[in-house]
């Protein structure tokens, strides 16, 4: 029995998705539940999976292709567990040059090796050799995590030789598409200022180290700095209503709860889900959350209605090493706040000079909702918050 393989029914707010990666070509073996096809839209990549075992019959948009919602992108025929390949006569009867197979088909790699098409892509973006490339896949396949593994193992591209100009053009992805849009209208479109401050992380650091080692044990989590930031963000939020709202036309939204957004970098690029309701979450919730979050964005495993929302952002560029920077907008909040790595300086304490690790922390807002006197406050009540974090607990 032949069934159409269609795109998901996308929300209301995506309008189309791209082929990513076949997972499977013509004629391969599927069995029930195995994912036969990646679907990339603006937000996650969405994955479609077989309804029962049997083949791919035919591939009715390549990779690359736009498709809308449940629209057919293939044919499967369906039949009996572990159905076995097309023969290779049939096979061979097909034109050598036909085009409409190759982006479905795994490429060889000159060790012999094929490369799956998610593989392929990411060998292409990094400028990697795949018969340097150890295969674990079925079939002496190379998969996606071979090449991450290589990677990791230091076989990354070396440097070009000197003189060399070399020039590699790579599509954007869509979600990549997608931020670069979202950024550029959030500064057209907003009257976006940033002001800074800096927080002692001592006390933060010296109740963690106190504690970590007992929280893990009973809560199964690790104590990280997100959760007090979370929650610092939280209590300051409630003060001050405005930096929690959003603006619709000409109507200024005053959200009556706490949904915190937190930006996470992907391969594909940054994602920012949502954790909802914040003010009933506990510190070991935002933990479990976060790291449930990170694992599955990277996996490209979110929901969209995970991403959707949000009165308030927080982006962690410190991970990464930056000392500063200014965060953009994410509309239609009015305001994001950036915290960044913790270094040591020599501070002023009392009359006597310090050695103290401190982190700068941005909040860029929306001018047109947030005057800079609240902005000042709110961010100067996360900074108590945080180099007193008893007040978090006492709500003072």
């Amino acid at each position: 029995m032949t069934i159409e393989v269609k795109a998901p029914t996308f929300p209301e707010s995506v309008a189309d998705g791209t082929i990513a990666t076949w997972h499977k070509k013509p004629g391969e073996a599927v069995a029930r539940d195995e994912l036969i096809v990646d679907i990339e839209t603006d937000k996650v990549v969405l994955e479609v999976v077989a309804l029962s075992d049997g083949v791919v019959k035919e591939i009715l948009k390549e990779e690359g292709d736009t498709v809308l919602s449940d629209e057919v992108i293939g044919l499967f025929e369906a039949g009996a567990a572990g159905a076995a390949p097309a023969p290779a006569a049939e096979a061979a009867s097909e034109p050598a040059s036909a085009p409409a197979e190759p982006a479905a088909a795994p490429a060889q790699a000159g060790n012999g090796s094929f490369v799956n098409p998610a593989a392929r892509k990411m060998i292409d973006e990094k400028g990697l050799a795949k018969t340097d490339i150890s295969a674990t896949g079925k079939g002496g396949r190379i998969t996606k995590e071979d090449v991450i593994n290589h990677v990791k193992g230091g076989g990354a591209q070396q440097p070009a030789l000197s003189g060399a100009r070399v020039e590699k053009r790579v599509p954007m992805t869509r979600l990549r598409q997608t931020i670069a849009k979202r950024l550029v209208e959030a500064q057209q479109s907003a009257a976006m200022l940033t002001t800074y401050n800096e927080v002692n992380m001592k006390p933060v650091m010296e109740l963690r180290k106190q504690y970590k080692d007992q929280f893990e044990k009973v809560h199964g989590a690790k104590l990280g700095f997100m959760s007090f930031f979370v929650k610092a963000a939280t209590e300051a939020l409630k003060r001050f209503p405005a930096v929690n709202a959003s603006i619709d036309g000409t109507d200024i939204v005053y959200h009556g709860y706490q949904d915190i957004g937190v930006a996470v970098s992907t391969e594909r690029g940054l994602v920012v889900p949502v954790l909802r309701d914040t003010d009933a979450m506990g510190l070991a919730d935002v933990e479990k959350s976060i790291v449930d979050f990170g694992q599955r964005a990277r996996d490209g495993k979110l929901g969209i209605e995970e991403m959707q929302g949000g009165t308030f952002t927080i982006s962690n560029g410190g991970v990464f090493g930056s000392l500063m920077s200014t965060p953009i907008l994410n509309p239609p909040q009015t305001a994001i706040m950036g915290m960044h790595k913790i270094q040591e300086r020599p501070m002023a304490v009392n009359g006597e000079v310090k050695i103290l690790p401190m982190m700068y922390l941005a909040l860029s807002y929306d001018h047109r909702m947030i005057d800079g006197k609240e902005a000042v406050q709110f961010l100067v009540t996360i900074k108590d918050l945080l180099e007193d974090p008893a007040r978090m607990l006492l709500e003072i």
